[in-house]
């Protein structure tokens, strides 16, 4: 539907409609922002340093030493 279309059906609607309209346009706005500022991207090694293996990470576990 183009806007001129959509414009000219708004025009007919009462004014209690309009106003419903509006409070809808204005939700649908709230929510194009807050998609927009989730999808910040992130780079290679934006978490650096915020995690640590331990150097014993690929040795066998206690627990799992009677299976192997």
């Amino acid at each position: 539907m183009s806007e001129a279309v959509l414009l000219e059906k708004i025009k007919h609607l009462p004014k209690p409609y309009k106003e419903e309209l509006i409070d809808f346009v204005e939700q649908l706005e709230k929510k194009a922002n807050k998609n927009k500022q989730k999808k910040s991207k992130r780079g290679f090694g934006s978490l650096k340093g915020v995690f640590k293996m331990s150097d014993d990470f690929d040795e066998p576990l206690e627990d799992f030493k009677e299976y192997l």
